[in-house]
């Protein structure tokens, strides 16, 4: 295949992949799509100011606010001063919110398993290696790196 016709196919698994992720993730999960990012940022780096989250997130603070008040009113999330004195206040995730997070994912990654029970561990490790490579390199191009902690709960 020429490089075009490599990123050409490329392009259309990732639509693909988009797709059948947004189709599967929604079917018994509690959280949205957002719910589930902002409660995932903020189990790996918390607790951040809504300015962070929308830097992260790359949002207008006014989104990110309205998307954090949402969480606030299901009580996964709750304001609290800044640990460094600062004066503005910050958003932490509280226990239902992880809990929330946690199942979902648990949900997530059985779909995932299901997917690739029969892969050899070498395909599985492949996978996860170059998916890990791509969102890299993004980030990178993005100059905003996404934290990764060792998760497995």
């Amino acid at each position: 295949m020429s490089d075009r016709d490599v990123v050409a196919a490329v392009e259309n698994e990732l639509t693909l992949l988009s797709r059948y992720h947004a189709h599967a993730q929604r079917a018994g999960f509690q959280l949205d799509r957002s719910a589930y990012l902002i409660l995932g940022r903020l189990e790996l780096d918390h607790p951040l100011s809504l300015k962070q989250l929308a830097e992260a997130f790359r949002l207008d603070i006014s989104t990110i606010n309205r998307q954090i008040g949402a969480l606030l009113k299901r009580g996964l999330v709750d304001r609290v001063p800044d640990p460094d004195g600062g004066m503005a206040r910050k958003v932490e995730a509280t226990r239902q919110g992880i809990e929330q997070l946690h199942a979902d994912r648990e949900l997530g990654r059985r779909g995932v398993e299901r997917i690739i029970a029969g892969w050899s561990d070498h395909d599985r490790d492949e996978l996860s290696r170059l998916l890990t490579k791509f969102n890299g390199e993004i980030e990178k191009g993005e100059g905003n790196s996404w934290p990764r902690g060792g998760r497995t709960s």
